[in-house]
């Protein structure tokens, strides 16, 4: 039984964070310690976090693609064009648009 769509929320957001407080490892006079462990540590778990938010926000999209195709069967190639574009930009994205800090070496930390 296919729903209306009328009481489903959009599962999609469009990405208006701000990028979040972190503290790198290694600091130009000291390499491999990072002035405040805390905050390094802190850092690293949000970024996992955010790592996470990226994966499963393309699965949802996948899905979304998955139900749009089953749903509209032969004419899905009209009926889901936006469905699949949105999908296939997030994953196009690099590290499928997850969301980093303003690292002060971005070319250190490029394909992470």
């Amino acid at each position: 039984m296919a729903s209306s769509g009328a009481a489903e929320k959009e599962k999609f957001h469009e990405g208006n964070f701000e990028a979040y407080q972190h503290e790198e490892l290694g600091t130009p006079n000291d390499i491999g310690r990072a002035k405040d462990p805390v905050k390094y540590l802190l850092a690293t778990e949000q970024r996992a976090r955010e790592r996470q938010v990226a994966y499963e926000t393309v699965r949802l999209l996948r899905e979304d693609v998955i139900e749009c195709y089953r749903r509209e069967g032969v004419n899905h190639y009209e009926n889901c064009k936006d469905v699949s574009q949105k999908f296939y930009d997030i994953v196009q994205k690099k590290d499928m648009g997850q969301l980093h800090p303003n690292w002060k070496n971005p070319a250190k930390h490029d394909g992470w």
